[in-house]
């Protein structure tokens, strides 16, 4: 949904990070609940995603993740407009189940 001459978007972060020891389990949990704490859900193991009502918000949470990168590891970030997240064909087993919506109402931060 356009807002504003902005439209909303999806940041997905995808990672990979290494649990080998136990520093770096730690910091694969700092990571993952810094993701949970700044409103992104988990779309499968490894793969968050947080519905941003504007490209500036989106920019802003990628700039957070960047902050909180692990030592270690692989993450990726792309961002989606909300057409092309509604696209992501989903199944669970051979049945399809509905891509995940975005929030119906405006957030202020």
């Amino acid at each position: 949904m356009a807002f504003g001459g902005y439209r909303s978007m999806w940041v997905v972060v995808l990672f990979d990070l290494p649990t080998d020891t136990k520093a770096a389990k730690r910091a694969y949990t700092d990571f993952r609940e810094h993701l949970l704490s700044s409103g992104f859900l988990r779309l499968q193991y490894s793969v968050y995603a947080r519905h941003c009502q504007t490209d500036e918000n989106a920019s802003v949470q990628e700039g957070k993740i960047r902050a909180a990168l692990p030592k270690d590891g692989e993450v990726r970030i792309i961002s989606l407009t909300d057409k092309q997240f509604e696209r992501m064909k989903v199944f669970h087993g051979k049945t399809r189940q509905p891509t995940e919506e975005g929030p119906q109402q405006l957030s202020f931060f």
